[in-house]
């Protein structure tokens, strides 16, 4: 029987540390700011959102949600100039997904580098990519502090990613090969999947599928990172089956997994942008 990885006790610590750093940022007259943006009405978003929101502000951190109900590429990018050349605002996040109608790719682009706290401007996933020092996005961020958190060894690992959005498979692919492990990123056009899976030392899964991941998928002694957030009669599971337990080595739990880590992952990137770069985003 697999060990659980408490995500939510994990990200508690991590909480109440980022407290203590927001107290001697206020005592340096600095107060840590973040300003999330919420466009349409997804629902799934807007419990995040509300998450994100309430545990910074638990923190001191001043957190804030600006929603459009409906709005044009441009009218965002209007906005989100104001946000960025705001000095008292030190964080920006940009909830996704967009409705149909945003260019994403604009859109993200436009975010100040220096206030990128889900990195997904390009110069910070390009940053990442090559292994330069840069802020790390929440999720993928979140599921590495867990593996140190439990001294799972990275190095010289095997691991499948089962996913390869710009949120987590490929920025978690390059923080796992920024530790040296040995990396294969899987998705919907994979024609084996399990072939991969069985060989791996790490398994991350995150496709929305509930039970997606078997226990004859999984080689004895894994690693599971359950990324999955699905309702199924009425109960919130992940994309890996409960049997899986019976062979991972580590698996996180949905919920109290990998959600808790990326709220606490806010947390902290809001915190290191505030301290790294203070009223100062020219």
């Amino acid at each position: 029987m697999g060990i659980i990885i408490d995500g939510k006790r994990i990200a508690a610590e991590i909480k109440e540390a980022m407290r203590k750093r927001v107290e001697s940022l206020k005592e340096k007259g600095v107060q840590p700011r973040l300003v999330i943006v919420l466009i349409g009405d997804n629902a799934a978003s807007q419990v995040y959102v509300k998450n994100k929101i309430n545990a910074c502000n638990n923190a001191g951190i001043h957190a804030e949600l600006v929603k459009f109900s409906s709005a044009t590429t441009d009218e965002i990018l209007a906005f989100l100039k104001k946000v960025n050349e705001d000095p008292s605002v030190h964080g920006i996040i940009t909830q996704l997904p967009f409705p149909p109608n945003i260019d994403e790719d604009t859109v993200l682009s436009s975010i100040n580098p220096k206030k990128d706290v889900d990195c997904l401007n390009p110069v910070n996933a390009g940053k990442l990519a090559l292994g330069i020092d840069a802020i790390a996005p929440c999720t993928p961020k979140g599921i590495m502090k867990m593996l140190d958190y439990m001294k799972v060894d990275i190095k010289g690992k095997n691991v499948v990613i089962i996913n390869r959005s710009r949120i987590v498979g490929r920025p978690l692919s390059f923080l796992m090969l920024n530790r040296h492990a040995t990396v294969t990123i899987c998705h919907s056009k994979t024609a084996d999947i399990p072939k991969h899976t069985k060989e791996a030392d790490i398994v991350v899964v995150a496709v929305g599928k509930p039970g997606f991941l078997k226990k004859d998928m999984i080689k004895s002694g894994s690693v599971v990172i359950d990324v999955g957030i699905n309702k199924v009669g009425g109960k919130i599971c992940g994309d890996a089956d409960f049997d899986v337990m019976d062979k991972a080595s580590f698996i996180t739990p949905v919920p109290g997994g990998v959600g808790p880590m990326t709220v606490a992952m806010v947390l902290e990137n809001t915190v290191m942008l505030a301290e790294k770069f203070g009223g100062t985003h020219d």
